[in-house]
């Protein structure tokens, strides 16, 4: 059984959620873990974390949202995290991300700070975003106690130690499937003991379907790759990625 720890689940991408579930399930996906960075977002996995079982939910503001979030939906985040509801299980997905839009980076921080601040306040788990802003990531996160995920890691050997000894897991999805990636090289060093399985779903879909829309159903395919690269069963795999996720996001 696999634990998806980062997903994205609407009903603008998918025609039939119930269908979704029903289909993880039969693929072995225990549970999944929906990431709401929008406040629409939020609000929707928040629906489907009531609805399902095996579905809970990470809630936070992404950073391309930093010029839609003001004080009071900070205020209102750090009022529904406060709340001690079962289903929310970490702060996410927050984080930076400069390859677009680098006008935006000390308001970027800020939205980032902020919610960093609010996760170490209720002692919840982060799920961490970082494109092109690496040192920037790492600086802001070494001010708080928080530990967590890095979301869709895809950095150095040198990045991964650092943020293995900060205390964090790396997030392994279709991307170390890729023919064209070397991610393959870092999982086989740092082992499964210091990763937790994801999708990003509905975004980038591991080999053979990559260019289809993404789903939880295929962590199998994540979880088989990494099998063959660290030399450890399937099972092993799954296993050991569970209890990881489990223990960091103390899910039953």
């Amino acid at each position: 059984m696999y634990i998806d720890t980062h997903c994205h689940l609407s009903k603008d991408d998918y025609d039939d959620i119930s269908n979704v579930v029903k289909e993880n399930r039969e693929n072995g996906i225990d549970k999944m873990v929906i990431s709401g960075c929008s406040k629409e977002s939020i609000k929707e996995a928040m629906e489907y974390a009531r609805e399902y079982d095996n579905i809970y939910v990470t809630i936070g503001y992404h950073p391309e949202e930093v010029d839609k979030v003001n004080k009071d939906d900070l205020l209102a985040l750090d009022k529904l995290l406060g709340q001690g509801h079962k289903k929310i299980v970490g702060v996410g997905e927050i984080g930076l991300d400069f390859h677009y839009d680098k006008d935006k980076k000390n308001e970027q921080i800020n939205l980032f700070e902020q919610q960093l601040k609010l996760a170490e306040k209720w002692d919840l788990p982060v799920v961490i975003h970082s494109r092109d802003a690496t040192m920037e990531t790492i600086n802001c996160l070494k001010k708080f106690n928080v530990k967590g995920i890095i979301h869709c890691f895809g950095g150095s050997l040198e990045t991964a130690k650092i943020y293995i000894k900060m205390g964090f897991k790396l997030g392994i999805g279709g991307i170390i499937t890729f023919k064209n990636s070397n991610l393959y090289k870092v999982v086989q060093e740092i082992g499964i003991e210091n990763i937790v399985l994801e999708t990003d779903s509905p975004y980038l879909t591991p080999e053979p379907y990559r260019g289809k829309k993404n789903s939880s159903k295929y962590i199998p395919l994540i979880a088989q790759r990494i099998s063959e690269v660290c030399q450890v069963s399937v099972d092993e795999v799954g296993r050991v990625t569970s209890n990881n996720a489990k223990t960091l996001f103390d899910l039953n």
